[in-house]
Formats: structure tokens, C-alpha cells, sequence
């Protein structure tokens, strides 16, 4: 009876062992498969990449795709709305897609881009929706804080200007409605209000991130014979055609600072040559890379908020903005 009963403990611990073994062996196997992109596809939806940065973002995201074993395929709307949101339909539909990664051309389409996508994650980037239409683990935006690259532009000219009391300033905006235009600018009048500078704005208008409007635009600031100290622009781009437009003007970027955004290659030489004054580097390299972290969770069904830039609500994902000058540029080019 002995010899029994010890036969069938051990039958038992044997098995008891090969359960939790196998119960380990499939925990970490799960484990191994969430936290890669092995074999998911992602579908990308932007206006275009006529623009250095969101040149930068397409091959950014297909390279940290790449990397993390996924693939990405780009899908270009153009300026449609509504083409958007029917390429994100047709992917959803398709049943090929495990996120949607969505540069929107309108963020206030965000809504009718989350319902296109049906039951998948989507990705924002660049440009931000309204908190209302985010949720954490489901519609999230990954990029940098646009109130940050505004408050570097009027902070760096207020040092440079020696704390003036007054000034008279040009601001040069992206394309309206976009959150980059939006907080950028914002962020310059509030900074000046914070400190109780006397801030005029003598002009003010859109330039849609291009050097020839941004040029346009300040030959017809120039007619109204304004004084000006300072000209900002929303991004390298306008910042550029502003600096041509002064020169054309028989004017000196060197007597009128000029601040742009992104850090892009020919705002960095501009830097380096004297001219533009001061840029902002926005990491297009590590967005990317970061919403394909986040769009590999969320694919897998797993949470974001341990991902590292993640705000308070689980809802954006922020990489920091990088100030440079003719001090520092040499480590941007």
C-alpha cells in the first residue's frame, strides 16, 4: 500500500510540474509575441512629403518599422479630408492592418478618422487632435510639444534682445487650424505676456510652412513701413523665404533676428552661415520611433502607459524639443 500511494505522489507531482511548466513556457511565449512587431502591418495616412519633416517622418516610421520586424505602407491623401478618411476605411476594411499610424490633413476630422478606422488603434501625429477625441489604449498622438518650440523661439530672442520692455514682432504661421501653428504661436504671446512685455504684433498672417509665401507675405509687410525687432516663424521653411525676403529688402537677418522651427539641413546651414538666428530641433527620428513602440503595444493589446513620454492621461506621447544656435548647430548637421 506504501509503494502505492508513493507512486501516485510522484505521478502527481510529475504532473503538477509539467502544468506549470507548460503554463510558464506559454506565459513567456505571450510575452515575447507582445512586445514585438513581428509580422504587423501598419497603415500610413498622410497629405504628402513635399515638406523636409514629413519627409522625414514617412522614412523614419518605415525604417523603426523595419527594425521592430513590422511593415509599413504609406498612403498619400493630398489635401483631401475626405480621401483621408476613405484610404483609412479602405485599409480598416481590408482587413490587412493591425494600427493605423494618421498624420490628419484636418485634425478636426479626427472623429470621422477614428470611425473610418473601425475597430483599430489610430496613431496621430504632427498634427493634434482636440483631447476630446483621444482615449488612452485606443486614439493617442505621438509627437512634440508645440507650446514648447514657441516658448524656446520667444525666450531665446528675449535674451538675445536683452529683456526689452517693447517689442515689435512678425509672426510667420504654418497652415491654419494645424496644432503646430497653433501652439507655437500662442506660446510666443503668452511667454511675452507672462513677463509684461509690451508686445505688438505688427504682422501676422499664414504662410503655410512655404519659403515663397513666407517671402510674399514679408514684401507685403514691408509696405506698410512698420518697424519690426523680431520676425518668428513656425517653422525653418518660412523662416528661410523671410531671410530672402530681407536681403531682397536690402536688409540684414544679422540686424533682424529670425527664428524658425525643426532644425531642418538648410535651416541648420542657414545657421551656421549667420543668418537664421536660432531653431528649434524636433526629433522626427525619435517620434517615429516612438509611435511604432506605441502602435506595437497598442496592435497587441497592450498598455501604453508605461512607454516613456506618456502625459498624464495616457493620451499623447511627447518627445522633447531641442533649442540650437550657431553654439550647437555643428551637432545638428
Amino acid at each position: 500500500m506504501k509503494k502505492i500511494k508513493i507512486i501516485k505522489n510522484i505521478i502527481s507531482l510529475a504532473l503538477i510540474i509539467s502544468i506549470v511548466g507548460s503554463t510558464l513556457i506559454f506565459t513567456s511565449g505571450c510575452g515575447q509575441n507582445n512586445s514585438s512587431g513581428s509580422g504587423l502591418n501598419f497603415f500610413f495616412t498622410i497629405k504628402d512629403v513635399d515638406d523636409s519633416f514629413r519627409l522625414t517622418l514617412q522614412t523614419s516610421l518605415e525604417t523603426a518599422a523595419k527594425n521592430k520586424g513590422a511593415t509599413l505602407t504609406t498612403q498619400y491623401c493630398g489635401s483631401s479630408t475626405d480621401q483621408q478618411v476613405e484610404d483609412i476605411k479602405a485599409a480598416a476594411k481590408s482587413g490587412k492592418y493591425d494600427a493605423i499610424i494618421c498624420v490628419p490633413v484636418n485634425a478636426q476630422t479626427a472623429l470621422q478618422l477614428e470611425i473610418a478606422a473601425g475597430d483599430l488603434p489610430v496613431i496621430f501625429m504632427n498634427n493634434k487632435p482636440d483631447d476630446d477625441n483621444l482615449k488612452a489604449n485606443k486614439y493617442v498622438y505621438v509627437s512634440s510639444d508645440e507650446y514648447q518650440a514657441g516658448e524656446y523661439q520667444a525666450e531665446y530672442i528675449y535674451d538675445l534682445l536683452n529683456k526689452p520692455s517693447t517689442l515689435n514682432a512678425v509672426i510667420l504661421m504654418g497652415e491654419p487650424n494645424h496644432s503646430g501653428t497653433i501652439g507655437r504661436t500662442d506660446a510666443i504671446k503668452s511667454y511675452y505676456k507672462s513677463l509684461d512685455v509690451n508686445f505688438n504684433l505688427v504682422f501676422c498672417d499664414y504662410a503655410n510652412w512655404s519659403d515663397e509665401e513666407a517671402k510674399e507675405m514679408m514684401k507685403i509687410f514691408f509696405k506698410t513701413n512698420q518697424d519690426f525687432d523680431v520676425i518668428f516663424c513656425n517653422n525653418d521653411t518660412m523662416a528661410l523665404g523671410a531671410i530672402k525676403a530681407l536681403e531682397e529688402a536690402g536688409l540684414s537677418a544679422s540686424d533682424i533676428p529670425v527664428t524658425g522651427v525643426d532644425a531642418t539641413s538648410d535651416g541648420c546651414a542657414s545657421i551656421a552661415a549667420g543668418k537664421l538666428s536660432f531653431t528649434v530641433y524636433q526629433n522626427g527620428a525619435s517620434q517615429s520611433t516612438k509611435a511604432i513602440e506605441v502602435a506595437i503595444a497598442l496592435a497587441n493589446g497592450n498598455s501604453t502607459k508605461d512607454i516613456e513620454g506618456v502625459n498624464d492621461t495616457n493620451t499623447a506621447f511627447y518627445v522633447d524639443f531641442e533649442k540650437v544656435t550657431k553654439s550647437n548647430v555643428s551637432s545638428y548637421q
